[in-house]
């Protein structure tokens, strides 16, 4: 069973940048797409990035496109999102997860391993 465990949220202003990490355990990291989803108080979790087990694809979002990044480093076990502009509708606790799949997909039911987030919250 996979681990996952998220850093680097904290409180940021609007504007500002955040670089989140998720560490995984286990020899299989590099087997599967890796994704990023949040969930804001009294909503419902949503899709926020994934990335193909290569890195060679990426899908964002619409209401985060060209403002956040994911990337990955295989020999780390590392998945990262770089979070520019943000805003306050940003505010969230952001997960990552693994996908069963090593295609980046949108589809959150592909997604069956899930760390314990990590608190994003952007001020005005």
């Amino acid at each position: 069973q996979v681990q996952l465990v998220e850093s680097g949220g904290g409180l940021v202003q609007a504007g500002g940048s955040l670089r989140l990490s998720c560490a995984a355990s286990g020899s299989t990291f590099s087997s599967y797409a890796m994704g990023w989803f949040r969930q804001a108080p009294g909503k419902e979790r949503e899709f926020v990035s994934a990335i193909s087990w290569d890195g060679g694809n990426t899908v964002y979002a619409d209401s985060v496109k060209g403002r956040f990044t994911i990337s990955r480093d295989n020999a780390k076990n590392t998945v990262y999102l770089q979070m520019n502009s943000l805003k306050p509708e940003d505010t969230a606790v952001y997960y990552c997860a693994r996908s069963t799949s090593p295609r980046a997909t949108m589809t959150s039911g592909s997604f069956r391993s899930w760390g314990q987030g990590t608190q994003v919250t952007v001020s005005s």
